[in-house]
């Protein structure tokens, strides 16, 4: 089993910064791939990004260039520094972790084995 504990998160101005990280504990050897699941009210869960052990990386397409995944391996931490929030970034942001190998098999729900427990990001305009 493992456990995946969220922090950052909070209210920001459009164009404001945040910083997510998200902490692995338990039978962490199983986990290939890390990323993050984002969910607005009355929208579906969708992929925001997502990182192996290897450092494949995969972005959804409206976060590319403003929000960077990175992830230390020997801390088994994964961060998500998001960069010129707007308000449809709002949305409660998971942390996920699997076994693919490849970062964009966690676009698939069935390739995510772990969830944390989600964090609130508000961008107010």
């Amino acid at each position: 089993q493992v456990q995946l504990v969220e922090s950052g998160g909070g209210l920001v101005q459009a164009g404001g910064s945040l910083r997510l990280s998200c902490a692995a504990s338990g039978t962490i050897f199983s986990i290939n791939s890390m990323g993050w699941y984002r969910q607005a009210p009355g929208n579906q869960r969708e992929l925001v990004a997502g990182i192996t052990s290897g450092g494949n990386i995969y972005y959804e397409d409206s976060v590319k260039g403003r929000f960077t995944i990175s992830r230390d391996n020997a801390k088994n931490t994964v961060s998500l520094q998001m960069n010129s929030l707007k308000p449809e970034d709002t949305a409660v942001y998971y942390c996920v972790a699997g076994r693919g190998l490849l970062a964009l098999m966690l676009l698939i729900i069935a390739n995510v084995d772990y969830w944390g427990q989600g964090t609130q990001v508000t961008v107010s305009s």
